[in-house]
């Protein structure tokens, strides 16, 4: 077995668990809250339960509820901001009848997060309630096994960048993108952090421009800059994020007060309204 596979069978190994919930510590670490990492950790542990060749499977909001005693508006939120982190998909199929939210973990893009943030792995005592499985991890050979996987994605991540991003890379204005959010919106954002280089990158590799990061921020700051539940979403995790096609192409919002700023958040965020 491969360090790769190894490590992704380690990874469901120690995450959900039928009557206790164990999340490491790494989840939150990587997700920034505990609700979002709770989410990440069911996922994980159901990803590889379903019987659909394509990986997706579904769960109600009841169900989540009563798994993880989460409100819909939690779940909803949490799924949101890991879609935004390119760890999990979720599309509407048909399930049972009906159209049906189905969820998939992207498990390439959460363990190279991993991989990139920790090269140390965090030391996890997996237990059963039903007492049919107690495991203790080996720190000394899982940290080996992390650091050579590690390793050898990084000097492969390096010789792709070299052959795809030769000439794009150094022409990449991110300092100009930054200090113009930071400008415009009053922030003090790095343009040297991992993420938002990343972010910035995909939109560029998509056919985006520096006028059109420009063009978002100024609507964008337009909108929420004075409004004090939408100001703080100005940050590279939102506007370079999947939505910055919709921002780039976005019309007026319909409505005026609270009522506009409401349908606005419903919109942008998957919330109900």
């Amino acid at each position: 077995m491969s360090n790769y596979i190894a490590i992704r069978e380690l990874m469901k190994k120690i995450s959900g668990q039928d009557n206790t919930i164990t999340i490491p510590k790494l989840y939150i670490e990587l997700t920034g809250d505990l609700t979002t990492a709770l989410v990440l950790n069911q996922i994980v542990f159901w990803s590889d339960k379903s019987k659909r060749a394509d990986g997706f499977f579904y769960k109600s909001y009841k169900e989540w509820q009563e798994e993880v005693f989460l409100s819909e508006r939690q779940v909803r939120y949490a799924v949101k901001k890991l879609k935004d982190n390119d760890f999990v998909s979720t599309k509407l199929k048909k399930a049972n009848g009906a159209p049906t939210l189905h969820y998939k973990l992207e498990f390439d893009n959460l363990l190279d997060s991993i991989l990139t943030i920790c090269q140390n792995p965090l030391l996890q005592n997996v237990s059963m309630e039903n007492d049919k499985m107690s495991d203790s991890l080996d720190a000394d050979k899982m940290s080996e096994t992390l650091t050579d996987e590690y390793n050898s994605r990084l000097q492969q991540k390096n010789t792709t960048d070299k052959k795809d991003n030769v000439a794009l890379a150094p022409s990449l204005p991110f300092s100009d993108i930054v200090d113009y959010l930071n400008e415009k919106a009053g922030t003090n954002f790095k343009s040297t952090t991992q993420k938002t280089q990343s972010l910035i990158k995909a939109r560029f590799k998509e056919g985006f421009t520096l006028n059109d990061f420009k063009k978002v921020i100024d609507i964008k700051t337009a909108e929420w800059l004075n409004n004090k539940e939408m100001n703080r979403y100005l940050r590279p995790e939102t506007l370079f994020g999947p939505k910055f096609e919709s921002y780039l192409n976005q019309k007026a919002v319909k409505g005026n007060g609270a009522n506009a700023n409401a349908q606005q958040l419903a919109q942008d965020y998957d919330l109900p309204f």
